[in-house]
């Protein structure tokens, strides 16, 4: 199994590191060519608007939608669970999301730059972890279909529906590879969409 990072802004580097540690072939997403060889893909944290802006130019929006209609795993973290929502508030005009995810998130829910925060979560099928959050979505409202995995603060930070699984926080921040290592058996092993 090859899986794919989309590498236009974000912790690319972080998230290719996690899956290598798990011994996982990784390669950076950044041409229709490249997602076209994976089996899997991860949105990374980062800028929502801007990652989305840049997949629109580089041509890969609608491919990456498709795909995830069509059942293709997928997990984003932080900007990747806004990119995965099918709806979002406080989100800039005009704003695309590849959707998928019958959620609601709020950008920037936990606060600015200067509130982010680590804290233990308790994970579902995982366990206890540490989650990173920087200037983090949460789950505004969860419609029917998605699994809450974990919450912090009253407010779901980790879902799953079907072939979609988006966390608020950044395990590939941390040395723990477990949310990775939840994706790739739980998700990526058992999906059998492209």
């Amino acid at each position: 199994m090859k899986v794919g990072v989309l590498a236009l802004q974000g912790d690319v580097r972080e998230h290719l590191n996690s899956l290598g540690w798990l011994g996982v072939e990784a390669i950076p997403v950044r041409r229709v060519t490249e997602l076209n060889e994976i089996s899997a893909l991860i949105l990374p944290g980062g800028e929502s608007t801007t990652i989305s802006k840049l997949a629109r130019t580089f041509g890969l929006f609608d491919e990456i939608k498709k795909k995830i209609q069509n059942g293709f795993p997928v997990y984003g973290s932080c900007a990747g669970m806004i990119l995965l929502a099918d709806r979002i508030v406080d989100g800039i005009r005009g704003q695309e999301t590849f959707g998928g995810l019958n959620i609601t998130a709020r950008r920037n829910a936990f606060g600015r730059q200067v509130d982010s925060f680590e804290g233990e979560i308790e994970f579902k099928g995982i366990g206890r972890l540490n989650g990173v959050f920087i200037r983090a979505p949460w789950v505004e409202k969860i419609e029917s279909g998605v699994e809450i995995l974990a919450t912090s603060h009253g407010h779901p930070v980790a879902v799953r529906q079907g072939n979609i699984l988006a966390t608020s926080f950044h395990p590939e921040l941390t040395e723990d590879n477990a949310v990775h290592r939840y994706f790739i058996d739980q998700i990526c092993q058992t999906s059998k969409g492209k």
